[in-house]
């Protein structure tokens, strides 16, 4: 019997890490399993934050249930690769200790730091030519100055600066290290060069330099798996350690996305819309992240804040369970009838409205049933992202098909709306866990090429990424017509109550 060679692709998100055993020979998925968890509570407003060590312990039990799913044995394990929430900072001392819960990408608490940050690097504009993004409070780099202004004995202590998969690597292999693609994320890095940006790193602090690891190409491995980690996971030790990358990055490789002309929309708690680019996509206006992915490219992306925490919210609401949901919803003509959600329901990224709250515009007795608000709902986030496809499309990267990935993707009225807005082909993928998928073809990349094997890693995804066919949609021109009277409206809308979203989020009454 021929002894398999398997990959191990994890993706530790903001709700629950994923692991999937993956067979190196035909991309086929052997063993999956999953473990959740929660935000920590009782923060101030803004502040969404974890504690790593919650991350460890699901990534153990996840991978340990996978492998037994698969029937794998210690020695089958080849590679491992893992995906992880981008922009999160996790702060280590000397001693290689966490110094506090690690500060999410969905945190919003850094506003007047990005202000301050953007202000000492000369305004908007040269924050973008330092660095190619705008600085955001979802990034990294601001959460850093955080730290040192709202915790200054912690800030004291700091003396690696880590993201949340970066973490998880380093408790893999014992090695502190950062690849291009989820470094990108922390508005530190110049993405055009791949190098630091010395000028916001200064920005920060003058000591700051000394305290990020490594930049390293995404073909090059972060090391091997160490003693410790190897026993947690019933595993030998030695096993290859790809660079990993963020979610994002991994699920661009996941989706096949390796090569320009693809893109790929994430409908999970947020939303992502991205692209493989040849060359740096730089926004001036600092709309669309100019990320470097996973494979030594360029990643195009825009991130919404709001997608799935919409729909849930209503569902929760209406006391519907996800058939129910789907049922109302597809019970209600497209339009809604008028009834319109404004989806900055936790702030918003795309556009850059950190402070907005939520309105659902348009209600009256008609509109006023669970169906409209649960197809309100999936309309309004998709139309939020379209805001920034469009703006991809300006920047010369256009969408004539889409490959949908997350919780929305599994529904059909979802995808018909999200070709219907996008005015473009919606296809999803055989294998719908984009991310930890994308993770394990990275270490077969990496594994392959640590044997002195010459191949690229779009030659692996045209291989064992495949399209699941039967789900494909096309936009219908009439809706699509529709839609874009609705995305005028809620961009003019959104322009509109813009002014009302004041800086402190306890003022904030903006009233359906």
């Amino acid at each position: 019997m021929q002894t398999r060679s398997l990959l191990i692709g994890i993706d530790s998100g903001t709700q629950s890490t994923k692991a999937l055993v993956v067979d190196s020979r035909n991309g086929k998925v052997l063993g999956s399993a999953s473990s959740a968890y929660d935000l920590l509570d009782g923060l101030p407003p803004g502040a969404k934050e974890q504690d790593p060590a919650v991350w460890v312990k699901a990534l153990i039990s996840a991978v340990r249930s996978a492998l037994k799913a698969a029937r794998a044995t210690d020695s089958e394990v080849v590679g491992i690769g893992v995906s992880g929430q981008q922009h999160g900072f996790v702060p280590m001392d000397a001693a290689g200790s966490v110094i506090r819960p690690a500060k999410l990408w969905c945190d919003t608490s850094t506003g007047s730091e990005c202000e301050e940050l953007t202000a000492a690097l000369g305004g908007p504009a040269a924050v973008i030519r330092q660095v190619g993004n705008a600085m955001l409070p979802g990034f990294t780099a601001p959460k850093i100055l955080w730290l040192k202004r709202h915790e200054p004995k912690n800030f004291a202590r700091l003396a690696t600066v880590l993201l949340p998969h970066d973490y998880l690597n380093w408790w893999l292999t014992g090695n502190r290290f950062m690849e291009y693609g989820d470094a990108s994320g922390s508005a530190m890095m110049d993405v055009r060069r791949r190098r630091w940006s010395d000028a916001v790193v200064r920005a920060i602090d003058p000591e700051l330099a000394g305290k990020l690891p490594p930049l390293s190409s995404s073909d090059q491995p972060a090391g091997t798996l160490q003693a410790s980690a190897a026993k947690a996971l019933g595993l030998k030790p030695g096993v290859v350690v790809s660079a990993g990358g963020g979610d994002n990055m991994m699920g661009a490789i996941g989706t096949g996305n390796t090569r320009p002309g693809v893109v790929t929309a994430s409908f999970g708690t947020s939303g992502t819309i991205y692209a493989c680019a040849a060359k740096p996509v730089i926004d001036p206006k600092g709309e669309i992240a100019a990320f470097c992915d996973s494979a030594n490219q360029w990643l195009p992306l825009l991130c919404t804040m709001n997608v799935t925490v919409a729909t849930e919210m209503v569902r929760r609401e209406f006391k519907l369970d996800h058939s129910q949901f789907e049922k109302a919803a597809g019970k209600v003509q497209p339009g809604s009838d008028g009834l319109l959600l404004l989806p900055y329901l936790e702030g918003e990224r795309t556009p850059n409205v950190p402070d907005g709250t939520g309105a659902f515009f348009g209600i009256r007795p008609r509109t006023f049933s669970a169906g409209h608000f649960a197809r309100a709902a999936m309309e309004g986030v998709t139309l939020g992202m379209n805001f920034g496809l469009r703006r991809l499309s300006e920047l010369g990267v256009p969408a004539t098909q889409v490959r949908a990935t997350g919780g929305g993707a599994h529904s059909r009225l979802w995808r018909q709306i999200m070709a219907d807005v996008f005015n473009a082909e919606v296809v999803t993928l055989k294998v719908p866990e984009g991310a930890a998928f994308g993770a394990a073809l990275q270490a077969l990349w990496c594994w392959r090429r640590t044997r002195g094997e010459k191949v690229e890693l779009n030659d692996i995804t045209d291989a064992l990424v495949s399209l699941n066919s039967r789900e494909t949609v096309q936009p219908d021109p009439s809706r699509v017509e529709r839609y874009q009277e609705m995305q005028a409206i809620q961009d003019q809308l959104g322009r509109a109550l813009r002014p009302v979203f004041p800086v402190h989020r306890r003022w904030v009454t903006l009233a359906a």
